[in-house]
């Protein structure tokens, strides 16, 4: 008897230390918990390790990649050094990304000046695309690389672009699809769209979308509208003075514009009105005024969409290239 007492008090007395004893380790069920920029109250124990920043993402399947990696959604400050010193001009407002978004629009203007065809430069952005993707191969797979890499252009990235894809690389692409598939004014308007008006939607954003109604998660009215406007002045500035200023072009035959500032209704819908061809068509400067609005239109609706979470970089000049071909198509 003397010795199952004994037995029962020491197992007691066990559990009563083991229970007593503090594990700094533990998260209690109260404690909300921080992970990946989302906050979550967990209704068990869990174990978490404190690094002072935010981890990169954990995978989200089992091979570790899904088709959201593509979204290139800004994380907080953390993981690219000079972010940490520059807060404000590089983290928050992006100045030195924004100021090569918008140096890109200017560039191709000058390419455009000078006489370079839309098919002489598509060429060279897909061999530009093939050297940068492999460097973020190497990335992805040599820390050490990537740790230069970032402290070289770590002003040019946005943090999601540490362990994810550069977005250079969905500027080059969307750059070349819409080069080389569109015709030549509808694929310039597409660069300049995507250099531009994402821009202008990216800065009004932030600076005034609070104030106003947010359409979708990260997208407010401020900036739709800010990229609706720009994408009217750049519609109105290339094809009411730009181009008839400038051009026409040696190899423009080749590559024709697909505006040519009158706009009509289409033949069945004109007939079934009773409409003869002058009363079914507009031009001159009222064809640009519509054209200059749709535009707009096209360019902050391709801004707002999330395409199955793909980069901006990459949907903007596609949708808005298809949205501008497709207008012309049916009133062109």
């Amino acid at each position: 008897m003397e010795t199952a007492r004994i037995r029962r008090l020491t197992s007691s007395r066990r559990k009563s230390s083991s229970s007593s004893t503090k594990r700094p380790d533990v998260v209690k069920p109260s404690e909300p918990i921080v992970a990946n920029g989302k906050t979550t109250t967990p209704t068990t124990t869990a174990t978490t390790e404190v690094n002072g920043h935010l981890a990169p993402p954990a995978p989200a399947t089992p091979l570790g990649w899904s088709w959201r990696d593509f979204s290139r959604s800004p994380s907080p400050l953390g993981l690219i050094p000079i972010h940490r010193h520059w807060r404000t001009f590089v983290h928050k407002h992006e100045v030195p990304r924004k100021a090569l978004h918008v140096s890109i629009g200017f560039f191709t203007l000058w390419l455009y000046i000078g006489g370079t065809q839309t098919g002489a430069v598509a060429p060279w952005l897909l061999a530009a695309l093939i050297p940068i993707a492999t460097v973020d191969y190497l990335r992805f797979n040599f820390p050490s690389f990537n740790r230069i890499y970032v402290m070289v252009l770590g002003a040019l990235m946005r943090e999601s672009e540490y362990s994810g894809w550069n977005g250079v690389i969905f500027y080059l692409l969307g750059a070349w699809i819409v080069l080389y598939f569109f015709p030549k004014d509808v694929g310039i308007m597409g660069v300049l769209l995507l250099s531009w008006c994402d821009t202008a939607a990216s800065t009004f954003g932030r600076l005034f979308g609070r104030y106003t109604p947010r359409i979708r998660r990260g997208k407010s009215l401020a900036g739709s509208f800010a990229a609706f406007l720009v994408g009217v002045a750049t519609s109105w500035y290339f094809w009411g003075w730009l181009a008839p200023k400038t051009g026409p072009f040696p190899g423009d035959e080749t590559y024709p514009f697909m505006f040519t500032n009158i706009l009509r209704l289409p033949s069945i819908l004109s007939d079934a009105l009773g409409l003869s061809e002058a009363q079914a068509s507009i031009s001159g400067n009222l064809a640009l005024a519509v054209m200059s609005i749709w535009s707009g239109f096209v360019a902050a609706g391709s801004e707002v969409i999330d395409l199955f979470g793909w980069d901006d970089n990459l949907t903007i000049p596609v949708l808005s290239g298809i949205g501008i071909w497709g207008f012309l198509k049916i009133f062109g």
